[in-house]
């Protein structure tokens, strides 16, 4: 099983350094929002946007342009409240470390954050197109990014996956799939746009002759 982790904290950073930083980077960047108001009751989502949610609404005072590029891969650092964090983080420190082996620690990085990107450009033009405002924060794009490239892995690799991983990986996808519709407020294109887009940007990076070869 890929997905039980049997390593001590200082093998954990040892192989997975990429990974670490990543929860890392978001735990800060609750601390940071928690600091400055986000999360308190009368907290307004202008907070969010001022440290890089991205959002389709116009005309917030203070915030400048919602629709500057570089809120598509700030947002994936923020996130809601400590429980939207607590999950996010578990997901990327068990399920995500095998692609870091695998893949090589650069190419993981890209996957992960070009999986959130291409997630979160599917999520404005849908919300667009749909003329709905939304605020959307969270790693659950590049997350899903990961679990598109384990559905890769399970349906052309499965050298690669024991039983139990590939039953794992399906689960995962299936359940994610259902509370996606019946949580509210949460960004469903998102997901559906991370596991697309890493499930094509792995089958793209195993083909590629550089780095490490993982397929």
């Amino acid at each position: 099983m890929i997905f039980v982790r049997y390593e001590k904290w200082n093998q954990y950073l040892k192989f997975y350094p990429v990974t670490a930083l990543l929860v890392l980077i978001n735990v800060v960047m609750f601390i940071v929002l928690a600091a400055n108001g986000a999360y308190s009751r009368d907290a307004s989502g202008a907070i969010l946007l001022q440290y890089g949610a991205l959002s389709n609404v116009q005309g917030v005072p203070g915030i400048g342009n919602v629709d500057s590029p570089w809120r598509y891969l700030t947002s994936i650092f923020l996130h809601g409240g400590f429980e939207h964090l607590l999950f996010n983080c578990f997901a990327i420190l068990v399920f995500l470390p095998p692609l870091e082996r695998l893949l090589g620690h650069i190419r993981y990085g890209v996957l992960y954050l070009a999986s959130g990107m291409i997630a979160n450009l599917i999520s404005m033009g849908a919300y667009n197109r749909a003329s709905e405002y939304f605020i959307s924060v969270g790693a659950s794009g590049a997350i899903y990014g990961g679990y598109g490239a384990f559905l890769y892995m399970a349906l052309f690799q499965r050298a690669k996956m024991d039983k139990g991983s590939r039953q794992t990986v399906y689960i995962l996808l299936v359940m994610g799939l259902i509370f996606s519709f019946i949580t509210p407020n949460i960004n469903i294109w998102a997901h559906f746009g991370g596991a697309v887009a890493g499930f094509f940007l792995y089958g793209l990076m195993v083909r590629l002759p550089l780095g490490r070869k993982v397929g």
